[in-house]
């Protein structure tokens, strides 16, 4: 029987973790659970950083970006001493059952502790990636569109005052999703992305016609993983002959005050995951699919890709001719 929680944040942060901690923290206790605060992720974990959380720790905190219990990425805990190790210091500590919030090696983090070890998990789905399967969306995507979407519109203003190429690189190692949505709501004349080829002849062409038929500016985004920006923007000058300038966004991505929407999820998330554990689900991931709040097998999650869809994609380069 679970009478104790504890709860951690790994990996990469992510505008609404503080909304989901929130929520398993006040979920768990309505539900008679005390719940233990693990700082600093697996690395915290193998520290013994385990402080009590009540109602009051988590007041206020849903609106700040980050997460009030920091994160980091640990390489002792990927060997199976260190799994040991971390299973030993949840059980010395009471903790019987663990929530982990954070992305693809939290959840498999999550997941070999369940295996080799016994203990209870639930995961959270929290990357501005959005590349976890089993969920529509994961926390901090929604702030981090945001975000990508205000910068290029402040781009764009630019772009047409001086009538100038930019070219704009966005997160994304291996998922090309912030890249895609920011470039069709954002109106860019191309979309660069690690899920599909791209033709820089193709996209050097539509942005010479664009500008021989009175456009005042063009845009291209790309995501980290599809290419150096500084690379294709020199072969795209000099196909098109005038300067393409770069912008990388970078880490401002992950920060600022997390959207609605994402203190939302944040919330039905973390009290789903919390409840998976109250019917003994214990090695799933709470996602979200359509609208409701789903338990998916964690074995699931890491085993298949979520995809990026080809007909948004192809959306995309309609939309900009």
């Amino acid at each position: 029987m679970i009478k104790k929680i504890g709860v951690l944040t790994s990996g990469g942060d992510s505008p609404g973790m503080n909304a989901s901690i929130r929520a398993v923290v006040r979920y768990g206790i309505h539900h008679g659970l005390s719940v233990s605060g693990i700082q600093s992720g697996y690395s915290g974990l193998l520290e013994n950083k385990v402080t009590h959380l009540d109602l009051k720790s988590v007041g206020g905190i849903m609106q700040r970006g980050g997460t009030m219990l920091m994160t980091s990425r640990s390489e002792e805990f990927k060997t199976i001493s260190g799994i040991s190790k971390s299973a030993g210091i949840i059980r010395d500590n009471g903790i019987d059952a663990l929530v982990v919030i954070g992305g693809d090696g939290s959840m498999a983090g999550a997941l070999h502790l369940y295996r080799q070890e016994g203990i209870p998990v639930a995961g959270i789905p929290a990357s501005i990636d959005n590349d976890l399967y089993g969920t529509d969306m994961s926390i901090g995507v929604d702030t981090a569109l945001n975000t990508v979407i205000s910068a290029i519109d402040k781009i764009k203003d630019t772009a047409s005052s001086l009538r100038r190429a930019f070219i704009v690189e966005v997160m994304g190692r291996e998922s090309g999703y912030l890249a895609l949505m920011g470039g069709i709501a954002g109106g860019a004349e191309a979309v660069i992305v690690p899920e599909f080829p791209a033709d820089l002849a193709d996209i050097s062409a539509k942005l010479k016609r664009g500008y021989e038929r009175g456009k005042t500016h063009g845009l291209v985004v790309v995501a980290e993983g599809a290419g150096n920006p500084y690379e294709i923007g020199k072969y795209l000058e000099n196909k098109i002959g005038f300067e393409m300038r770069v912008t990388v966004l970078g880490y401002v991505q992950r920060g600022g005050f997390p959207s609605a929407f994402d203190r939302i999820l944040g919330s039905r998330l973390g009290s789903a995951a919390v409840e998976q554990l109250l019917q003994s689900q214990f090695h799933h991931m709470a996602g979200l699919n359509g609208n409701k709040a789903v338990a998916v097998p964690l074995e699931d999650v890491l085993a298949q890709k979520r995809i990026l869809s080809e007909s948004l994609y192809q959306l995309a380069a309609i939309l900009a001719r």
